[in-house]
């Protein structure tokens, strides 16, 4: 019988040890205080007292892109994926008051390929850098016969701290305003439907976006998921900051009622704020129903705060950068917390 290797199986270990190396001086751009050691050991070690937690609440999240990806795979554009991945982790943790300190990720395929996955995770490193999270480890794993060729998939796992007594949500009654950050797009949540709706449509990856002048419709839809936590932090420190819902899957309706208490609602005004064109063409393609749509999509709307002043939080939100939308206030009910939406006539056309 023949001698039989590894490589011939199809895992090919000098390929991933050539990663590694590649990987290496991304994850040191992202070092941070609290950080012990680098890549290549067994675990990653994480000192709270030196990233300036004398009492820390940790706060862990993990999360997908979801079929997002299929996007970046048919396309070859793998860059911004990654960023995606973080922004997906660490909005959850920004939202409960937590301040990101590292993230983990896993990549997995088929056959490695160096140049796909060191551009993958050079976005990861990039949504690192921006969040002030250290990128400290993560696992590569080749899986012959799992994945089809050119296929990935991607995890993540981040994990915070906050200070004790500092968690949110935090005193949010009747009265308090409800702001709207701005979303980049479609972020990473729904893309199901948004596949199904482009493959109705008959357009392709590389035809020119509908919604979006001079991008393809690929790259319009692979705009990665916006990322809020430096603006949140400070709002949060400035004690602005009662409540804070990642408007992902499940839309307005199904992530801000997760941050009030019973017996509050969320009445918001969808005038309020403006409907990026992408959300127009998805519900006008794919005939999609103003509910559903809001019930999928973040419809514009990245993140929804909850806020006493509401002048003094956009004062600060827009100085870092941010789109602020007044959306709506909370107001008493009775039962379990909702959201009631008013949408104007035609929406979301």
């Amino acid at each position: 019988m023949p001698s039989m290797t590894y490589r011939a199986a199809g895992v090919d270990i000098a390929a991933g040890d050539a990663l590694v190396e590649r990987i290496k001086p991304l994850a040191r751009a992202t070092a941070r205080a609290g950080v012990l050691g680098g890549l290549g050991g067994f675990g990653a070690l994480f000192d709270p007292r030196a990233a300036g937690f004398a009492d820390p609440i940790l706060v862990a999240t993990t999360d997908g892109v979801g079929t997002k990806l299929r996007l970046a795979i048919e396309t070859g554009l793998h860059a911004t994926v990654g960023i995606d991945l973080v922004a997906m982790c660490v909005n959850d943790l920004v939202v409960q008051g937590a301040e990101p300190l590292f993230f983990l990720d896993y990549f997995a395929t088929g056959r490695l390929s160096v140049g796909q996955a060191e551009t993958v995770i050079a976005g990861i490193a990039e949504g690192c850098r921006r969040s002030g999270c250290a990128l400290v480890g993560g696992e590569t794993a080749e899986m012959p016969g799992m994945y089809a060729a050119g296929d990935y998939d991607l995890a993540g796992f981040a994990v915070g701290a906050a200070a004790r007594g500092t968690l949110l949500p935090l005193g949010v009654a009747p009265g308090d305003a409800v702001l709207g950050l701005a979303s980049d797009g479609v972020h990473s949540n729904g893309f199901s439907l948004v596949r199904r709706i482009v493959a109705a449509a008959g357009i392709g990856w590389s035809d020119a976006a509908p919604f979006a002048p001079g991008e393809t419709l690929g790259a319009a839809l692979l705009a990665p998921t916006r990322l809020y936590v430096r603006p949140l932090l400070a709002l949060h420190r400035a004690g602005l900051l009662r409540a804070a819902a990642h408007i992902t899957g499940g839309g307005l309706p199904g992530n801000l009622p997760r941050v009030l208490p019973d017996g509050t609602a969320a009445e918001l005004d969808a005038a309020r704020w403006e409907l990026p064109p992408v959300f127009a063409w998805l519900a006008g393609a794919g005939g999609v129903p103003a509910d559903e749509m809001l019930r999928v999509f973040n419809c514009g709307i990245g993140m929804a705060l909850v806020v006493s002043d509401a002048a003094a939080a956009t004062t600060l939100l827009e100085a870092a950068g941010e789109t602020v939308f007044a959306i709506g206030r909370i107001v008493a009910a009775e039962g379990l917390p909702e959201v009631r939406i008013d949408l104007p006539p035609g929406w979301p056309a």
